[in-house]
C-alpha cells in the first residue's frame, strides 16, 4: 500500500516548476491530488495519475477569493477531505518577467527605484493566497482532527537576496507558518514552511549542484506520511535536509547537497 494512499491533497499553483513536482511527488505516493492553475487542464494532471496517485484539476485564480471558496467546496462535494495543503501560488514571477520584457525592469534594481505596485505583486497571490488557503482548509482539517499545511517559502527570509519586495514576503511566509502551528496544534494539524533549493529549470537544462521539482514533491510526501510530523509543526524545513532525514532521493537516485552548505 503506498505512503499515501487514501490522503487528498491541494497544491496551488501546480502547473509548472516546483508546485508540479510536488504534485507528482505526492501521486508517486498514492495521494489522490487536487492541483490549481489558472489556465489548468487535465494534460497537467495526467503526469500525477501516471505516477501511481489520482490528479484533478482545478482551474482557479487565486487574487479571486470566492474562486478559491469554490474550489474548496468543490473538494468537499467530491471527497469530503482535505489531508495535504501545499501553498505554492506566487504570481511574482509570471509578472517581473513581464515587466522586464516590457519595462527593462531589473531584480536587483534598489528599492527606491522600483514601482511601487511591485510590492503587490509579491504579496497579493503569495503571502495572501497563502493566508486565504489556509484559513479554507483549516476547518477542514480542524473536523478531522489531522492535516498538514505546507507553505512554499525560500532562503530568501533569512538573507538578503537581492531584492526588498521579495525578502519581505518569504519572511512573511515564514511568519504565517510559525503563528498557524500555534493555533492549530491543539487540533492535531501541522503547518510549516519548505524551502526547496535551487531547482532545475527545463527551459535552462541541468546545472550543477541543483534538484529536480519532484525531490521537493518527495519532500513534501514523506512528511505527510510521518506519523510524527506534529513534531515539524512550526518549523522551517529544506528538502535536501529532509531526504537526509527520512532517506529519500532525488529522480537520479543522489541526495542534492542542501542549499545552506553550497
Amino acid at each position: 500500500m503506498a505512503a499515501l494512499e487514501g490522503k487528498v491533497a491541494l497544491v496551488t499553483g501546480g502547473t509548472r516548476s516546483v508546485g508540479r513536482g510536488i504534485a507528482i511527488g505526492l501521486g508517486e505516493a498514492g495521494a489522490t491530488v487536487f492541483v490549481t492553475g489558472r489556465s489548468i487542464t487535465g494534460r497537467h494532471v495526467a503526469e500525477v495519475t501516471k505516477s501511481g496517485g489520482r490528479g484533478i484539476a482545478l482551474r482557479c485564480d487565486h487574487s479571486d477569493d470566492a474562486a478559491v471558496a469554490q474550489a474548496f467546496e468543490q473538494i468537499a462535494a467530491e471527497v469530503g477531505r482535505l489531508d495535504i495543503l501545499v501553498n505554492n501560488a506566487w504570481g511574482g514571477y509570471t509578472r517581473l518577467r513581464n515587466r522586464a520584457a516590457n519595462t527593462g525592469f531589473k531584480w536587483k534594481a534598489p528599492f527606491w527605484t522600483q514601482p511601487f505596485d511591485l510590492w503587490d505583486e509579491m504579496h497579493l497571490v503569495g503571502v495572501r493566497s497563502t493566508y486565504i488557503a489556509s484559513s479554507l482548509a483549516a476547518p477542514i482539517m480542524i473536523a478531522q482532527g489531522s492535516g498538514l499545511i505546507v507553505n512554499i517559502s525560500f532562503y530568501a527570509a533569512r538573507r538578503y537576496y537581492g531584492n526588498v519586495a521579495y525578502g519581505a514576503a518569504k519572511s512573511a511566509t515564514d511568519a504565517m507558518s510559525r503563528d498557524m502551528a500555534e493555533e492549530l496544534r491543539p487540533h492535531g494539524v501541522a503547518a510549516l514552511s519548505l524551502y526547496p533549493g535551487h531547482v532545475i529549470d527545463k527551459k535552462k537544462g541541468k546545472m550543477p549542484k541543483r534538484e529536480t521539482a519532484q525531490f521537493v514533491g518527495r519532500g513534501v510526501a514523506a512528511l505527510a506520511a510521518d506519523p510524527k510530523v506534529m513534531a515539524r509543526s512550526g518549523e522551517i524545513q529544506e528538502a535536501a535536509h529532509l531526504a537526509r532525514a527520512y532517506g529519500f532521493t532525488d529522480i537520479d537516485g543522489t541526495q542534492p547537497q542542501p542549499y545552506d552548505r553550497l
